[in-house]
């Protein structure tokens, strides 16, 4: 009788029949909430596995005992803790407390109790049934409750649900933001309609968490989030934004063997930072290379060749070509062609010898601009469609969209224009690049001044 005591063949709180009695107990034992119960004296009538399990009082220690005084809870409880029980037999509904109850080998137990009067054929009150459980339990399911919903509503970052299928099943708000829609807009699609680059990276890495678990450490994903045309920027594009990002796999927590729900993917958008240490590492190089470059040229014994060699270290990581012309007449300008790199393939920038022939650059050419304001000159062809004509029209080497055009000056005095090119493949030159085709120019020029 682990439910419940018995007295001749009818059961106090149970059914009329013996088998009846039997069956209540096993149900009893069978639940996963601790149930106890007490006649209208107080007296300890039912208690299941549950409870023996929670407190470590079996069913033969507890059933017959009056309340739990002096075994179940401290004596300094015991009253307390009786009447709230007992209150429930003459009050409506169900009465929920938390007190401290007493376990077998001594310790402390915090639990919560919902208790209910338990009424006679007469519907006069003939007991009371308590269930209760472990108050850490529901705690802790608290807490986590709390923490999703802070992490979904609060949180200084994206979250993310990916299910087994790679689509957002659930985002918070931060999330919603950086994809550029909606919390709900967002569940379901493809996250190929959300992101153009960078997605099959990133749909690469959460099928990986799926598969075999979560990296060991975050990775950082290069996207660019879809976005309509009047969110591009003044050059058409969209803005490439790097997130940094832990992935969870998140498995089934009552299922006996692990089954995948999906992926919990958390997010910070790192772009400005990146930048700045790509921007960082960038002019270290390039100081680096200045410093190599005026290195090879002192070996030089030829002042042309040295400004050939400026040439080639600079190009390194910055331009795809470049060409010297030298300024013959100030009115109108009149430019000489005199080292270029190779058209077509990559190698050193050559010496030109076809003479003083000029370059015939029409008005309102950049070179010629850069000589008319003594400072550099960007431009760029309109489109991929019209950079053939453009390059050709400029009398530079073909597949040059983008172009540099910085002044060379000596001790007052203006010698000429390098000219920095590149292909359509890469990014134009930004003012930053300005200031190092310029640092460029001046070693260029000083060279330029010795062969007079």
């Amino acid at each position: 009788m682990s439910a419940s005591r018995r007295s001749g063949t009818t059961d106090e709180l149970g059914p009329d029949e013996p088998d009846g009695a039997d069956l209540l107990a096993a149900l009893l034992d069978g639940m996963d909430a601790a149930l106890c119960a007490f006649d209208a004296d107080g007296v300890v009538t039912h208690w299941n596995r549950e409870a023996e399990r929670i407190l470590g009082w079996s069913a033969a220690e507890a059933v017959g005992r009056q309340g739990f005084a002096g075994w179940a809870v401290r004596s300094a409880d015991a009253e307390e803790v009786q009447e709230r029980l007992l209150a429930a037999m003459h009050g409506s509904g169900r009465q929920v407390h938390e007190f401290a109850l007493v376990t077998k080998d001594g310790g402390r137990v915090l639990v919560r109790t919902q208790s209910a009067a338990v009424r006679g054929a007469d519907g006069k009150p003939a007991g009371v049934y308590c269930a209760f459980s472990e108050v850490h339990a529901q705690i802790d399911l608290e807490r986590s409750i709390a923490l999703s919903e802070a992490l979904f509503e609060d949180a200084a970052w994206g979250v993310v649900l990916v299910d087994a299928d790679l689509r957002p099943a659930v985002v918070n708000a931060h999330a919603a933001r950086a994809l550029g829609s909606g919390r709900t807009a967002v569940l379901g699609r493809p996250l190929g309609e959300l992101i153009s680059q960078g997605v099959e990276e990133l749909e690469g890495a959460l099928a990986h968490v799926l598969s075999e678990g979560a990296p060991p450490s975050p990775t950082e994903v290069w996207v660019t989030v879809r976005a309509p045309a009047d969110q591009h920027d003044k050059h058409g594009k969209q803005e490439r934004r790097c997130w940094r990002s832990g992935f969870v796999r998140l498995a089934s927590p009552l299922a006996e063997e692990p089954v995948p729900l999906g992926v919990g993917w958390l997010f910070q958008d790192v772009t400005e930072a990146k930048q700045t240490e790509q921007e960082a590492a960038q002019l270290r190089f390039r100081a680096h290379q200045l410093h190599r470059a005026a290195r090879a040229a002192a070996e030089c014994e030829d002042p042309a060749e040295a400004a050939t060699v400026h040439l080639d270290f600079a190009l390194a990581g910055f331009a795809d070509h470049a060409v010297i012309d030298l300024l013959v007449s100030e009115e109108p300008v009149r430019l000489v062609r005199a080292a270029a790199t190779p058209s077509g393939a990559p190698g050193p920038g050559l010496l030109v010898t076809r003479g003083a022939l000029p370059v015939r650059y029409a008005e309102g050419h950049p070179a010629v601009q850069c000589v008319e304001r003594a400072g550099s000159v960007r431009a760029a062809a309109a489109s991929t469609d019209d950079e053939v004509a453009w390059a050709a029209a400029r009398q530079w080497p073909e597949g040059s969209r983008h172009a540099l055009c910085a002044v060379l000056r000596s001790r007052g005095r203006t010698l000429g224009v390098v000219t920095f090119l590149r292909g359509g493949s890469r990014v134009r030159f930004e003012r930053g690049d300005a200031m190092y085709a310029e640092s460029v120019a001046a070693l260029i020029a000083g060279a330029v001044d010795l062969t007079g």
